[in-house]
Order: C-alpha cells, then sequence, then structure tokens
C-alpha cells in the first residue's frame, strides 16, 4: 500500500501472531479495514495477502459493496431471516465464505455504511 507502511507493519505482526499460536485457533487470522482513496494498493494487498496465506488468487472472495447500500439487498449478502422466502439458504457472503472458509474476503467499495 502506498504510503501505508505502519498499516503493512500491523498486518505482518497480526499475521506472525496467529502463525504462532497467539491469537485464537478458531478465529479468523486477522481482520484489516484498510481504507483510503483508488489507488493506493488497498486491493493489491488482499491479493498478496491470499497469496501469501492461502496459495492464490482463488483464494479472495471479493464482494462489491456498492451493488448492496439498499436495506432491502443486505439480505442477498447474509441471507434472509427467519419466515422469509429463501431462509436457510444462505447469502452471497455466508456461502462464499462457507464453502471456502480459508480465504480472504475483500469487501470493496464500500461507500457508505449499510445497514446489517
Amino acid at each position: 500500500m502506498v504510503g501505508q507502511e505502519a498499516a503493512l507493519s500491523a498486518i505482518a505482526r497480526r499475521l506472525r501472531a496467529a502463525k504462532t499460536g497467539l491469537t485464537p485457533e478458531n478465529g479468523p487470522q486477522g481482520v484489516f479495514l484498510l481504507v483510503g482513496p483508488s489507488g493506493t494498493g488497498k486491493t493489491e494487498t488482499a491479493l498478496a495477502l491470499a497469496d501469501a496465506l492461502f496459495g492464490g488468487e482463488k483464494a479472495l472472495i471479493t464482494i462489491n459493496l456498492s451493488e448492496y447500500q439498499e436495506p432491502h439487498t443486505v439480505s442477498q449478502l447474509k441471507g434472509s431471516p427467519p419466515g422469509y422466502v429463501g431462509y436457510g439458504q444462505g447469502g452471497i457472503l455466508t456461502e462464499a465464505v462457507r464453502k471456502r472458509p480459508y480465504s480472504v474476503v475483500l469487501l470493496d467499495e464500500w461507500k457508505r455504511p449499510i445497514a446489517m
């Protein structure tokens, strides 16, 4: 990431801690919020993490959040709530992680918060 040596260092520290067993076994190796203007390397960082941790670009799950800005579209990400059509089927995000639990999830184009 351009000009973000401190952020890259923090990511590396967290991943070293995960690899040495200093973090809970059943949780993610790391959760990182990378924000900034276009062209600063956020997506490239996610690609590099997927490659280094899980062997390649196939381990990167990319969700374009600009498609889910309306409250009624959020169920497409996490699945329908009880009592609604599609309950129990999972959503785009939950199913992608279920199918590939060892992956990097990139929530891209997060312009404004969505009501989850």
